[in-house]
């Protein structure tokens, strides 16, 4: 789209006829800016803010970068979440240290790895072993012997990813010496101010710590994942926009973000009325995964559960238009309700075998066929 600038006009005395000429400003379309790939922030914001058509454009152009860049294929992540106990306070979370209404539970090693047998047995190609922060020697230790059990009843074959908070560097090369090759530890908000009212203020939840484990991860050799919550009190679309940004920046290889859902009995609740709708965290979120497939082609991004919370086909809607990365729940069920970060967290009574069924009947609904067998990994990280 051309604008014409009613004022200033230049005189032109290439004839010396004493013309007045408009100066042309040139302003990108909004179907330019999508077909980009190179974004700046305020392109970043233009699609965020997307709106109708604009929206449609989006979704409709993020779906086509994905089928040209990484294909139809959705890649299984068996979910473990094998303990609630964590030594983290945060501000948001539904199983932070202080929460006294949470029963703390500890999966058993035998209990993780039929959950791993599993998903091994129905060729899901990857697990994903998930809990509350900790860092004590016997839970150090306890990982490093479950990785090289994992590896040893697979006969290697499954891919494994670990979600267990801020390390350090000598214990992320351990795990990773015995048997993981992926980590995923979110930044939660890549705005130290922002992260300040998610968190304690005190070293133990300090920013630069959690940017320091991420830098340590890719030290590790890890293909590093990292992601945000979208629709937090006091966050802003320049923030989102920022996240992305961020993203690009330290070169990450699998995004995992999803709407923020409040839960009750955490201080970040008393902000509750400032949220946007849910409804209005979904589409933000949807538009999140659409422009990050614009801006990082080639990585992987998950289709959070917490879209599931608020759509019914939220995670098939998030396959179809970027994500593709999915994770069936196989963490036991009796353990399940305790596990909840936020509220109305589905699936919490389907066994795994319920749960594998659903998802494949979801992801077909989608347009997308199962990598079965495939540990699915980053694209980004190979190149």
């Amino acid at each position: 789209m051309t604008e014409v600038f009613k004022l200033p006009f230049i005189l032109s005395g290439g004839l010396g006829m004493g013309l007045l000429f408009p100066i042309f400003a040139s302003m990108k379309t909004f179907q330019e800016i999508v077909q980009q790939t190179e974004f700046s922030r305020e392109d970043l914001t233009t699609l965020l803010l997307a709106e109708r058509e604009e929206r449609q454009l989006l979704l409709q152009q993020a779906q086509s970068v994905k089928l040209q860049t990484i294909g139809n294929k959705v890649f299984f992540r068996g979910l473990v979440e094998f303990s609630n106990i964590c030594a983290k306070d945060c501000l948001y979370c539904g199983i932070r240290k202080s929460n006294d209404h949470v029963v703390r539970y500890e999966a058993s090693d035998e209990e993780i790895l039929d959950a791993c047998r599993f998903a091994w047995e129905n060729r899901f190609g990857s697990v994903v072993l998930q809990s509350g922060e900790l860092s004590s020697p016997v839970f150090v230790e306890r990982i490093s012997r479950l990785l090289q059990k994992i590896k040893e009843l697979s006969n290697g074959e499954l891919g494994i990813t670990l979600s267990c908070g801020e390390q350090n560097l000598e214990t992320y090369r351990q795990w990773f010496a015995s048997g993981a090759h992926r980590y995923l530890l979110r930044i939660e908000s890549s705005n130290p101010d922002l992260y300040l009212k998610l968190h304690p203020e005190n070293d133990f939840h300090s920013h630069q710590r959690r940017l320091q484990a991420l830098k340590d991860l890719r030290t590790a050799g890890y293909q590093v994942g990292t992601g945000v919550m979208i629709g937090l009190p006091f966050q802003t679309i320049d923030d989102l926009a920022s996240d992305l940004l961020f993203f690009k920046a330290i070169d990450v290889d699998m995004v995992g973000m999803g709407p923020y859902i409040e839960h009750e009995e955490t201080p970040l609740y008393e902000f509750h009325s400032q949220l946007k709708t849910r409804q209005q965290r979904f589409d933000l979120a949807l538009k999140m995964v659409a422009t990050l497939r614009l801006l990082m082609p080639d990585i992987n991004i998950a289709a959070a559960t917490a879209l599931q919370a608020i759509d019914p086909a939220g995670r098939e809607k998030a396959l179809t238009i970027g994500a593709n990365i999915i994770m069936p729940n196989l963490t036991p069920t009796k353990y399940r309700k305790d596990y909840q970060l936020y509220e109305d967290k589905p699936c919490l009574d389907e066994d795994a075998e319920l749960c594998r069924n659903c998802l494949e009947a979801r992801i077909d609904l989608a347009g997308c066929e199962i990598g079965y067998g495939e540990w699915g990994d980053s694209k980004h990280f190979r190149k």
